[in-house]
């Protein structure tokens, strides 16, 4: 992605935040500037992987396959005395796809917090990860909900779902709605091991810097 479109779509997110009053720790807001001026928060940061971090899942069409998060609590597997849980705001546009992937050792609640509708569909695997043609049962609000394989299920602003562990999703904002501010709540998050798309994503590119940074993403390494 070109910089630029990585700066506005930080930038909608920020105006996101602002219509519907959420308010982000202090480090949500620093610049290059200041992960260099404050290193040991820097690296506790980054290893944790807090902060922004925006994608296209190497698909080189936004607006269409991507998607804004930021991390606001995470622990590190395994590690003794780490929080077992973490919490993360996602930013869906409407109509924009995040590909279907599982997760094998991370449940976890996703809930419109404001917005637009947002639209989920599900798919059992085995433990291979090979889609099954099964129908699926997932919580809603703590109740359950009976799906078709590949159902859609519309979340609206204010409901949630869990998702356990090995269960297939994608997820998008449904058109004609508006973009979705999107919370998450899990077991502890690692996005260098633990998401396992069905279909091969793209390679994620180097960022083409043809403006400066707005804000730095988690994995730049900023120090």
């Amino acid at each position: 992605m070109q910089r630029s479109a990585i700066n506005a779509a930080l930038l909608r997110a920020t105006e996101t935040l602002e219509r519907w009053h959420w308010s982000l720790p202090a480090w949500g807001s620093w610049t290059a500037a200041d992960f260099a001026a404050h290193p040991e928060a820097s690296a506790y940061l980054r290893a944790h992987q807090l902060g922004w971090d925006v994608t296209d899942f190497g698909s080189n069409r936004f607006a269409e396959c991507g998607l804004v998060l930021f991390c606001l609590r995470n622990g590190i597997v395994d590690i003794r005395g780490e929080r077992t849980y973490a919490e993360k705001l996602l930013f869906v546009g409407e109509g924009q796809v995040t590909p279907t992937h599982r997760h094998a050792a991370k449940m976890e609640d996703i809930i419109n917090r404001a917005g637009g509708d947002l639209v989920i569909e599900f798919a059992a695997s085995d433990t291979d990860g090979n889609v099954l043609k099964d129908d699926v049962t997932v919580p809603v609000d703590g109740l359950p909900h009976p799906l078709a394989a590949w159902e859609p299920l519309v979340l609206q602003p204010g409901q949630s779902v869990t998702i356990r562990t090995g269960l297939y999703h994608r997820f998008y904002g449904r058109k004609g709605g508006g973009p979705v501010l999107v919370g998450e709540v899990s077991q502890v998050n690692d996005d260098n091991s633990d998401n396992f798309f069905l279909e091969p994503i793209g390679r994620f590119a180097a960022i083409e810097e043809d403006e400066p940074p707005l804000r730095p993403l988690w994995n730049e390494g900023v120090s």
